[in-house]
């Protein structure tokens, strides 16, 4: 049949079925923010061995668990644009090929020296690699499922965390801390190479920087095979901005600005709130009088919430997206909250932090699709990738904060109190976002085709 169709890339993908090449796509890119969950867990877990078997003080263990939080920071926001430059699938395949062998390398060091700078050019590859992976993932997916699946991906975060804990726990006690990093090193490699033979590059990103039609009627037939005979491909971007602008100049126009900084507010205070709560909560309870495994029990409920991140995801195709994650924050403010007040009634405890760790993590995963959702394509990999690396050094924070709170002698209800005044100020800004997005009409002005003749 003589080539005579064009199809816009996006209408066709919303007007058929999620197909097995997609779900493919969603497998790969799920590994990967697992792998994510799992070092960030794991690393965790091997300190202690790192303290008996190297007899280094805790101090001097401070490096290594805070120069994968920097290489991650550092890896996401070069890696945004130069996704959106060069392309999303080879700074994705590089990526994960770097975080998986500095992490195996990692299980040979010799010392805290050599294993503080794999740990950060681990968490340099991490960084590069998560926030492609939802760029990937997001331009594959309709317009009315892609909040869902894109937080479907992401939940897998937490479940690589809890993975992580289980992995380690089997496996310090058979073959030491170095086989968790070499497991954590080893499945990325694998799954590399079938980056490598099985990832296409995005359809839109092709459409954008207009590609030969061949490959992108290549990968688009693999959805259907309706897009045999297209002799053009369009891309009509629902979101507004300049053609001749890319990357960063997108990110950070005028049309976006405002909320790309309420992005990066929200990321960071969600973070803030999650690593300050699992690096210390076991502690604090501890400290509070509840011995030392009920503490770690009742903690680990914490992270778990993240796999219900789904449920805010099909709320969020459904109603309007800035309102319902807004909605999880300024809840979860309550939550936490109730956390600091419920010490002495174990009951209220455990359904605080279950209702916190629910609506802390689920506002947090369902971030990158917010963000997916509100840059056109020219920009898409850029602002991932900058709240998710801005978003870093809210992790830092957070540990530091409780620190501080602890060496001021706050009390427990004081420390949770401020954790819900981050949790509000996560609200407030997606309200400021949503209004500000409203006034610029950015959503609602269509932009000119990019179109790809042939």
């Amino acid at each position: 049949m003589e080539e005579t169709k064009t199809i816009d890339v996006q209408a066709f993908i919303n007007e058929h079925r999620f197909s097995p090449f997609q779900w493919l796509i969603f497998a790969m890119c799920f590994v990967i923010v697992l792998m994510d969950g799992f070092d960030t867990a794991a690393i965790g877990f091997i300190a202690p061995s790192l303290l008996s078997g190297w007899q280094i003080s805790k101090a001097a263990l401070a490096p290594v668990l805070s120069a994968a939080l920097l290489g991650l920071a550092l890896g996401a926001m070069t890696a945004g644009p130069i996704a959106d430059a060069w392309g999303r699938r080879r700074v994705l395949i590089a990526a994960v090929f770097l975080f998986g062998a500095a992490s195996f390398v990692s299980g040979y060091a010799s010392n805290l020296s050599e294993l503080t700078l794999l740990r950060f050019v681990t968490g340099v590859g991490l960084g590069a690699a998560m926030p492609n992976a939802l760029t990937v993932m997001s331009e594959f997916c309709p317009d009315g499922r892609r909040a869902t699946i894109v937080s479907m991906m992401f939940s897998g975060f937490p479940l690589g965390a809890a993975f992580g804990g289980f992995v380690a726990a089997w496996m310090i006690p058979h073959v030491g801390w170095r086989g968790v990093l070499q497991f954590g090193g080893a499945v990325p490699l694998v799954l590399a190479i079938l980056l490598v033979l099985l990832l296409p590059e995005s359809i839109r990103y092709m459409v954008a920087k207009q590609h030969p039609a061949e490959k992108i009627r290549s990968v688009l037939s693999r959805i259907s095979g309706d897009a045999r005979f297209a002799a053009s491909f369009t891309m009509n971007e629902r979101i507004a901005h300049d053609r001749r602008r890319g990357g960063i100049r997108v990110v950070l126009s005028r049309s976006y600005i405002v909320g790309t900084l309420m992005l990066w507010i929200t990321y960071f205070m969600g973070l803030v709130i999650f690593y300050g709560f699992m690096n210390w909560m076991p502690l604090l309870f501890n400290e509070a009088g509840i011995p030392a495994q009920r503490a770690s029990m009742i903690s680990a409920l914490f992270p778990l919430g993240g796999v219900t991140a789904i449920f805010c995801g099909m709320l969020m195709d459904r109603l309007n997206a800035d309102r319902v994650v807004a909605t999880c924050y300024a809840l979860a403010a309550v939550s936490v909250y109730a956390i600091g007040h419920a010490l002495g009634q174990m009951g209220v405890l455990i359904c605080s932090v279950i209702a916190a760790g629910i609506l802390v993590s689920a506002a947090q995963a369902s971030l990158p699709s917010l963000a997916a959702n509100f840059y056109p394509t020219a920009g898409r990999g850029t602002g991932i990738a900058w709240m998710l690396g801005v978003g870093r050094f809210g992790g830092i924070a957070g540990s530091f904060l409780v620190a501080e709170l602890a060496r001021m002698q706050v009390s427990l209800p004081g420390i949770f109190a401020v954790f819900a005044g981050a949790s509000l100020i996560a609200a407030a800004a997606l309200w400021v976002k949503k209004m500000a997005t409203n006034t610029a009409s950015v959503a609602d002005v269509p932009t000119e085709s990019e179109s790809l003749a042939h």
